[in-house]
């Protein structure tokens, strides 16, 4: 029998791709989006103040285990202020209520299913795009180190959900305000706050229902109401909530893009209300 050697066709350079149209603009804008808010964040949680204005307490600082050191009373911490056995700065850098907390979103969102093949694309360009020539030539995949860790995102899931709860909280606090004369941290020890709607409680309430929207669509949920069953047709309430699942699934993209802009926005708010650049409207 005569063999035909097949000429394979040679690996494409970096940025090499015979498409059309500007393939290039969607990697781009993600690494603008992802590269603006991770510069944001990281500033945010190096300041350690601000973070609080009245009833409103910033996502980034969500749960106030403890005041950050040096700062006044804001009435939102768990257990006081900072204690003595934590240092306040390592190797110069400041450590703030916001760096105790941080990983556990973070850890989320890094090693979320769709964020991971947003990032590889516009950071590490493996691949930049479909057809598009690598500036590597091995394949990496997830089965080593450090790519490996990306698999405990079905973990981060659990504690994401709880954050969810802690959030939904902020925004039933943010709806009671100290009386005219008090700080928030005085009427809330005195038991003296009042019942109030503000532009910073609608900031505060919107807040958790988008991270639910993206959270509760993940693709680790969706597994734990029904992927891992043989048929799930069998379990009539079990498809429901599957199927409810699936369709948040559907625009996990979307949600993952607006709880991540909105988390950005809603600190800001707080932080300018608390920094006395903006004044929050009380709409009742």
């Amino acid at each position: 029998m005569t063999r035909t050697p097949i000429q394979l066709p040679q690996q494409r350079q970096f940025g090499e791709t015979s498409r059309l149209g500007a393939w290039w603009l969607q990697p781009l804008l993600v690494f603008l989006g992802l590269g603006a808010f991770i510069v944001y964040s990281t500033w945010a949680a190096f300041q350690g103040a601000y973070y609080a204005s009245g009833p409103y307490l910033s996502p980034m600082y969500s749960p106030l285990i403890w005041e950050g050191a040096g700062q006044a009373t804001s009435g939102h911490n768990w257990l006081g202020h900072w204690p003595d056995w934590l240092p306040a700065a390592v190797v110069g850098l400041p450590i703030t209520p916001a760096f105790l907390i941080l990983w556990a979103p973070g850890g989320f969102r890094f090693t979320c299913y769709y964020y991971r093949g947003a990032y590889y694309k516009a950071f590490w360009a493996d691949p930049i795009s479909c057809a598009v020539g690598e500036p590597r030539k091995s394949y990496w995949g997830e089965r080593k180190f450090p790519l490996i860790l990306q698999n405990i995102h079905r973990y981060f899931f659990y504690v994401a959900a709880l954050f969810i709860v802690i959030l939904t909280y902020d925004a039933l606090v943010a709806m009671w305000f100290p009386p005219e004369g008090m700080t928030y941290a005085q009427a809330h020890e005195a038991h003296a706050l009042e019942f109030g709607f503000g532009i910073g409680t609608l900031v505060l309430i919107v807040n958790p229902v988008l991270l639910g929207l993206y959270t509760f669509g993940c693709h680790s949920f969706r597994h734990i109401i029904g992927g891992h069953k043989d048929c799930v047709t069998k379990a009539p309430a079990g498809k429901k909530a599957y199927e409810c699942v699936s369709c948040l699934n559907k625009r996990h993209m979307l949600y993952a893009w607006m709880s991540l802009f909105w988390v950005g926005f809603t600190d800001f708010y707080v932080r300018m209300c608390a920094m006395g650049y903006w004044t929050d409207l009380r709409i009742f």
